[in-house]
């Protein structure tokens, strides 16, 4: 740059007096003289490199301090997050039989899941969870027989809907412990069929696995070569007067065996109960009475499914429920019931991750009454069938038609419905 100073401080008087006679004793004394001044060596930019370097590292510590207080106000580096926000509309033929309405409804749940590892083997889960059901009057989807599988009214407000602790003893232990938790986190995957709307579909039938959010602990061991135990409580009064497996105490122990390989599996599920009322998600109005007094259940499961999607053989799930009345309490309503589940899923059918299905439920119903029950009770059935697609990774479309008949209390109570529900997964 020096150099080139010099050469322009040389060529402007020549340019300037171009019609002049040339002296060039004056050219050479001028351009030593500029030379002298100007002399590079070594050291020629030592200063103005060491300027710029150390206004180079005031820049970059400035940035290090404005992403430190970013990071202060972010999630840990061993937090993640994902979430999706579901929305539904829907309607119910026969649902003013059954203690709704028929109206058309809308509704919609936004929930985002936060999970943080500690150790690398461990996570801390929360759940956080809004949603609403739209309509007036007694929304038919709030009503067991039509519970939907994405219902939640939590009235536009966020909550804390889920939260618990998990981590590992050795290789095959896996323990869980926390204030917001179901019995169902903590099994051996006892199902694979998804439900298209019905909640009572979940789990191969939701009879004995019905459950409820509250204080629980468990854990699972599996094993290698497919073998599997669990075991599990939930209690709904750890928090009031009655305490944790107090006689008033309202809670469900589950103790599960299984066997499970790449393509099916086999579980059987032993319940105990006290005074618990969750299986009234897949019940009669009679059944679902029986929620007073020690109850014990038994839920068998089992599955298959083909080495390759995209063919006419489906996923075949299955489920039978038994559930009796330990101690009968006068004027109860029964003492025996059962229930059956069979799923059917199809996948990769017409574009890859769709997924088509089919499923049937018998509810709970009173097989063995105590003398006072109503011995005419009804013979339940309910059914689903949907497809579902995804637009995109992001978004899933799940148009569903569902039905039953004599579903709660008695022949009147048939239904009918259909609902489209679109999920963003993010």
């Amino acid at each position: 740059m020096l150099v080139a100073g010099a050469s322009l401080s040389l060529l402007a008087p020549v340019a300037a007096q171009a019609s002049d006679v040339i002296n060039l004793d004056e050219m050479n004394s001028y351009a030593r003289s500029k030379s002298n001044k100007s002399r590079l060596d070594n050291k020629t930019f030592i200063n103005e490199v060491s300027g710029d370097i150390a206004n180079l590292k005031g820049r970059v510590d400035g940035l290090e301090a404005k992403q430190n207080n970013f990071e202060a106000g972010a999630f840990s580096s061993t937090t993640s997050m994902d979430g999706k926000a579901i929305f539904w509309i829907g309607a119910v033929d026969g649902g003013d039989t059954i203690g709704g309405h028929e109206a058309v409804e809308t509704g919609y749940t936004y929930t985002m899941n936060l999970n943080t590892s500690f150790t690398g083997d461990d996570n801390l889960y929360v759940r956080l969870k809004a949603g609403d059901v739209g309509g007036t009057g007694a929304s038919v989807w709030d009503i067991k027989p039509t519970y939907g599988i994405d219902t939640k009214d939590y009235d536009d407000e966020l909550h804390v809907d889920k939260m618990w602790y998990s981590g590992t003893l050795g290789e095959n232990i896996t323990f869980f412990a926390g204030p917001r938790i179901e019995n169902y986190y903590m099994y051996i995957t006892p199902s694979i069929y998804q439900p298209g709307i019905l909640k009572s579909m979940k789990l191969g039938g939701n009879a004995n696995f019905g459950a409820s959010t509250d204080v629980g602990a468990g854990f699972k061991f599996e094993t290698d070569n497919g073998f599997g135990l669990a075991s599990n409580i939930v209690s709904k009064d750890s928090d009031s007067t009655s305490g944790m497996l107090g006689k008033g105490d309202t809670n469900k122990w589950d103790t599960q065996i299984a066997y499970t390989t790449d393509t099916w599996h086999l579980s059987a599920t032993y319940s105990n109960q006290q005074d618990w009322t969750s299986h009234s998600y897949n019940a009669t109005t009679q059944a679902a009475g029986m929620n007073s007094g020690d109850f014990t259940g038994v839920a068998y499961r089992g599955y298959w499914r083909p080495e390759n999607t995209g063919t006419a053989t489906p996923e075949i799930s299955v489920g039978y429920d038994t559930r009796s009345a330990d101690n009968v309490v006068a004027g109860g309503t029964g003492k025996n019931s059962d229930s059956y589940f069979v799923g059917l899923t199809w996948k990769d059918i017409f574009q890859a991750d769709d997924r088509i299905g089919f499923a049937v439920t018998q509810p709970l119903k009173v097989t063995d009454c105590n003398g006072t029950c109503n011995t005419a009770e009804v013979d339940p059935f309910i059914w689903e069938a949907y497809y579902a697609f995804r637009p995109n990774d992001g978004i899933e479309i799940r148009p569903a038609i569902f039905g039953g008949s004599d579903t709660m209390t008695d022949d009147t109570d048939d239904i009918f419905g259909a609902v489209l529900t679109t999920t963003f997964k993010f």
